[in-house]
């Protein structure tokens, strides 16, 4: 099982903000939408890049290169050119930090 890994503090990434760290080797991407946060690899599954510099329109996350779109919730594909969905991370506030973990091999 993987340790959880803390972001940042809690208050730092305001409402539609995101910020990209290493977990155990991958990067993730962590969004507050509305107060919640959501954490998602920051990878297109269509060919590879990164995909957290693209617009966020509500709840989805669109592709830069591409234009396919993910939900950030949940990591599902929304649109092509992806067909398969977006690996999504556990996150937690513990002492008024944000935390994730990878649990893909738990």
């Amino acid at each position: 099982m993987s340790d959880w890994v803390d972001v940042c503090q809690e208050n730092a990434l305001e409402d539609g903000e995101h910020i990209v760290i290493d977990v155990d080797n991958t990067d993730v991407a962590i969004f507050n939408l509305g107060g919640q946060f959501y954490a998602i690899e920051d990878v297109c599954t269509h060919d590879g890049a990164e995909i957290a510099s693209g617009a966020l329109e509500g709840d989805e996350i669109i592709c830069p290169r591409h234009g396919a779109r993910f939900c950030v919730k949940t990591g599902a594909v929304k649109s092509a050119p992806a067909y398969e969905n977006i690996d999504c991370f556990p996150v937690r506030i513990e002492d008024g930090k944000i935390q994730v973990r990878d649990d893909r091999w738990d």
